[in-house]
């Protein structure tokens, strides 16, 4: 599978925000770290995604 970034810098972009939401819920995440915990980072991380794709719509549905 040939994967190609559609937005330059996206990829540091959700590495941040995994670190960041880890540390929020206090997961220090690496190889040690349960499956679940780490599943509980991706969750949130699908979470807050889903929000802000949500919130851009909403802004840009008059465009369409």
């Amino acid at each position: 599978m040939n994967s190609k970034l559609v937005v330059p810098g996206s990829k540091q972009a959700i590495e941040n925000l995994k670190y960041e939401i880890a540390r929020e819920l206090g997961i220090n995440l690496g190889a040690d770290t349960t499956s679940r915990l780490n599943g509980t980072v991706g969750g949130e991380m699908t979470k807050r995604l889903v929000e802000l794709g949500k919130k851009y719509y909403e802004n840009t549905k008059s465009d369409f």
